[in-house]
């Protein structure tokens, strides 16, 4: 019987916006949300946050309560509200690990829970957002998700959240170099828009930032109902772009 892949999952994406209130009421009505989970563990990094669950995924924003936060900064860089971090479920979180330290990538934050584990890496290195590298115990479960999601599974507002896209400098070299860290092989190596597959059939594409702009999160990918869709292609988050198709 052939080996089967260690299942790599997209499972949160997340905003940063200066106005955490005026953003999660507009997120909320625009896309049919339920009720945020707050996670007060997130002041550890001076935030306040709000989760929405969309299928057995994540939508997240965050925004800076003091002076001095790498959400603050990406604000002062941007010039605007737009995309932050993405997370990651990796049932072989040991070798993403390895595989990390080996490319040079930096840990900036690492938790082991008994039912999840987590390392944010260092925007510097794989470029674009930070990527936060998890893994979830049981498989499927979500911590981050709260206390409906610790040690177990379910299913939030209908829909799923299908990709995101990042501006960078060099979207070929940081395509293979999230690849290689995340263990996906680069399934598309169009110059324009290389793009990863993962195990759920997400997608991480790259695209070539403008010259003279940040590095950035510029597009997460929902399905969503065609009621909630309403017609539309897209909503736009300041700098960033809420791509809506059909669940």
């Amino acid at each position: 019987m052939a080996d089967t892949q260690p299942e790599v999952r997209l499972r949160q994406a997340v905003l940063v916006a200066a106005d955490l209130e005026a953003a999660a009421a507009e997120l909320r009505r625009e896309l049919s949300l339920d009720e945020p989970f707050r996670d007060p563990g997130v002041g550890e990094f001076g935030l306040a946050n709000c989760v929405f669950a969309i299928g057995d995924c994540f939508l997240e924003i965050v925004s800076p309560v003091r002076d001095g936060t790498a959400a603050g900064r990406q604000l002062d860089r941007a010039g605007a509200d737009g995309g932050y971090m993405v997370l990651f479920d990796l049932e072989d979180l040991d070798g993403a690990r390895e595989r990390a330290e080996r490319c040079g990538v930096r840990t900036v934050w690492r938790i082991d829970l008994p039912d999840i584990s987590g390392t944010h890496t260092h925007p510097a290195d794989l470029r674009g957002a930070i990527v936060s590298l998890d893994c979830s115990r049981p498989y499927g479960t979500w911590r981050w998700g709260g206390p409906a999601w610790t040690n177990a599974t379910g299913q939030g507002a209908a829909g799923r959240l299908d990709g995101v896209t990042l501006a960078v400098a060099d979207p070929q070299r940081q395509a293979a170099r999230w690849g290689e860290v995340l263990g996906v092989e680069v399934a598309s190596a169009a110059p324009q828009r290389p793009t990863l597959l993962t195990s759920d059939g997400a997608r991480v594409a790259f695209a070539a930032a403008p010259a003279g702009a940040p590095e950035q999160l510029v597009e997460i990918a929902l399905r969503v109902p065609a009621r909630v869709r309403a017609g539309r292609e897209s909503i736009q988050f300041g700098a960033a772009r809420l791509a809506l198709a059909d669940l």
